[in-house]
């Protein structure tokens, strides 16, 4: 209210300035000109590979994280627990996984992704890269084009997906998801429960399983 009432009084000045400009040239003095009221630049985001670290230090919400990088992270736990009816503000961080995640820009960045850019991670102990980043061409290490995914969701969701927010589901159990969160190799080491365990040696089951059948021929057939 203090900044309003500022305001307010510059513009009262500005107003009496211009009304006594009539009898300035009595005087010889020019009128004093008011200073516009400027509005604040939008902010930008500069992101680069130390905009990320461990998983396990952004808030966690329903089995997902989130954070925010213009330091507003209360507005983005807002926006994620308000059941679709706020949209993610500019900085918003949302990550299900450690190597993938996407960011909202303030408005103007990208139409068709709501100015969500999307990112895939290079992770190792100590070692955080951007190996892939855009809007609508980003496709995972999985071939998956990371808008077709979003963009499933219901336009109140502000294409975040989860269960029942219209995306596919992800062939991947929750109790799979928490293992992978919780072995982020750029957090520190932590003992998995036993179902975790297990669910990582299932899920390294699947991934051999799967590079051998790309490693495979494919078969021929003889004339």
């Amino acid at each position: 209210m203090r900044i309003i009432g500022w305001i307010a009084a510059l513009a009262a000045a500005a107003t009496l300035i211009a009304c006594a400009g009539a009898g300035s040239e009595q005087t010889g003095k020019q009128p004093a000109i008011a200073p516009a009221a400027l509005a604040p630049a939008p902010k930008t985001l500069t992101i680069s590979d130390a905009s990320f670290g461990c998983i396990r230090d952004l808030k966690p919400v329903r089995g997902f994280f989130v954070g925010n990088l213009l330091g507003d992270v209360d507005a983005t736990l807002a926006a994620a627990n308000a059941g679709g009816a706020k949209p993610y503000p500019p900085g918003s961080v949302v990550q299900l996984v450690p190597t993938e995640v996407m960011v909202k820009h303030p408005a103007g960045y990208n139409a068709a992704t709501n100015d969500w850019e999307f990112f895939e991670l290079d992770v190792q102990p100590g070692v955080n890269k951007i190996r892939v980043r855009g809007s609508t061409e980003v496709v995972n290490q999985f071939g998956g084009n990371c808008l077709t995914c979003h963009a499933r969701a219901e336009a109140k969701w502000d294409m975040i997906c989860e269960q029942d927010h219209g995306c596919l589901p992800i062939p991947i159990p929750a109790v799979m998801q928490r293992a992978i969160q919780n072995t982020d190799p750029r957090c520190a080491k932590m003992e998995l429960p036993a179902d975790q365990a297990e669910a990582l040696q299932q899920l390294a089951a699947r991934r051999a399983a799967a590079a051998a059948a790309a490693a495979k021929p494919a078969a021929t057939t003889s004339n």
